[in-house]
């Protein structure tokens, strides 16, 4: 299938901008392409279609006469369930808001509509972004695009397929422990996971938290630096909030790769690998070496980084989660109850330990770029599992303590804050995306990202290491994915990480 739809968001602009496309005919061209494969992987959940389709008439206009145009003119945007835009429903993926049908945008969302972008609809998440697994009691699970009855990762799960499959050309997405990276790379579409504050958020509850953080996911680098450019601000509302122009992340420039000190690590040296994922990034990185004025293997001193992002983690969840437990736990899953529950066992000597244990691990990360311009490290641990599968529960064999441990790649760099991006490149043996993550020194985003985009420039005429496109014909004849939520993963044993005085 080759439709407007198909278009990247970069291309789309500029030809509306040239009168040479329609903002309507695009609206349409993914209203159609939507009504086509949605039923199988079940990315598109709440839409808006009599109000995009009266925005993408005013957009047409303004076109015609001639109008400055912003940067995102005419494109269509998926906000993930997560977020609010006014006249969609908000439902986190829960039954406690399943009918969260809200009347403003927040800051993030207003930011994309004011340049330009055309609200379509909600794209689908876990249960208040939890799991990393798109499958929740409202809408169900969301089918990965080259296999749909696989996970295709989350919690921007959603954004993720309806980007890959062309439903829509711009999605947005955020990442606590992965949630922009890891769909990104189980789909084979691009998640950026910006420096904290660099997309601020008006809904930041623990306004200093650099964990949680918005931003943009597209098909190409350069569409998803498009997308930045109108998330990125400042915005004194947020704490983390620094002064930035947007506008910088147009239209990024090749970077020179052959003066590149490139690091890699496959594991962190702390990090349960799946055996095919770790053969994946041995073969990408052996590819990968020409490009570059030297690539080495590092191993930084992670410590115990599981054990800092689990309190952290947990302990975030008591403030996020106080009050539906208290009123609503019967409507809570075993992700969001497990993690509440493990939040009160920890005190504030232990949440101080996380917090010096992270400082620490910040402190050993940066100490690589002294010597180094970027670390790669495969974005996943495992292949896409079946979404009926709430979580993977072991890795080569080896049972896993918590339910998130899965995911431990990504919130490596999740502690660390340092600007991530996961690249697709090419599959890996189950026939699902492979992701690579590239990672910057702290605060250097629009160096990563002009590094990813030259990366995928070179990588572009390359039959194993180019993007991926899932087969959309096929997708169009499958079967509905379920409306069921179901989890046939059993549940963990109740084993939190041990607090720093022993108790379990």
């Amino acid at each position: 299938m080759t439709e407007p739809c198909d278009l990247s968001a970069v291309e789309a602009r500029r030809m509306i901008g040239a009168r040479q496309l329609s903002p309507v005919e695009l609206l349409r061209s993914c209203r159609a392409r939507i009504e086509a494969v949605n039923h199988a992987v079940k990315a598109v959940t709440d839409t808006i279609w009599p109000r995009a389709e009266k925005e993408a008439r005013a957009a047409e206009k303004a076109v015609l006469r001639g109008e400055s145009l912003p940067a995102l003119h005419g494109l269509p945007l998926g906000v993930k369930d997560l977020d609010d835009a006014a006249g969609l429903i908000n439902s986190q993926g829960s039954p406690i808001f399943r009918r969260n049908r809200v009347k403003r945008d927040e800051a993030m969302v207003a930011r994309c509509r004011a340049a330009g972008a055309i609200v379509v609809g909600k794209t689908n998440v876990p249960e208040f972004g939890a799991g990393a697994n798109s499958n929740n009691p409202v809408y169900g699970p969301s089918g990965n695009p080259f296999d749909p009855a696989r996970i295709p990762g989350g919690s921007s799960g959603g954004s993720a397929v309806a980007l890959a499959t062309g439903m829509l050309p711009l999605c947005t997405g955020s990442d606590g422990g992965g949630s922009l990276r890891i769909p990104a790379a189980f789909c084979g579409v691009v998640g950026f996971r910006p420096s904290p504050g660099l997309v601020p958020t008006d809904k930041r509850a623990q306004g200093w938290n650099m964990v949680p953080t918005h931003g943009p996911m597209g098909r190409s680098v350069a569409d998803t630096c498009l997308l930045l450019s109108a998330q990125a601000a400042f915005d004194p509302q947020d704490p983390l909030s620094r002064p930035i122009d947007g506008e910088i992340f147009l239209d990024p420039e090749p970077l020179d790769l052959s003066r590149l000190r490139i690091a890699y690590t496959e594991d962190w040296g702390i990090c349960s690998i799946d055996k095919r994922i770790a053969k994946t990034f041995r073969e990408r990185i052996r590819g990968l070496r020409k490009l570059f004025r030297r690539v080495d293997a590092v191993t930084p001193d992670m410590g115990r980084a599981h054990e800092a992002f689990g309190i952290l983690r947990a302990t975030g969840m008591l403030n996020a989660q106080r009050a539906n437990y208290a009123r609503h736990r019967d409507l809570l899953g075993p992700n969001i109850i497990a993690n509440y529950e493990e939040g009160l066992r920890y005190g504030a000597a232990d949440v101080s330990w996380a917090q010096a244990e992270q400082t620490r691990i910040y402190r050993a990360v940066q100490a690589v770029y002294r010597d180094y311009d970027l670390i790669l490290s495969p974005t996943v641990a495992v292949p896409p599992f079946p979404w009926s599968q709430l979580y993977a529960n072991e890795i080569n064999g080896k049972r896993l303590p918590t339910y998130y441990n899965w995911f431990s790649p990504t919130y490596m760099i999740s502690l660390t804050g340092n600007p991530s991006l996961s690249l697709p490149m090419g599959l890996e043996p189950t026939g699902t995306p492979f992701g690579m993550m590239i990672t910057g020194p702290a605060a250097a985003d629009f160096f990563t990202l002009r590094a990813a985009h030259s990366i995928e420039q070179a990588l572009a005429g390359d039959p194993v290491m180019r993007r991926p496109l899932p087969d959309l014909a096929r997708l169009a004849r499958a079967p509905r994915i379920t409306d069921e939520y179901k989890v046939a993963t059993p549940p963990l044993d109740a084993r939190p990480w041990r607090g720093i005085d022993g108790r379990a």
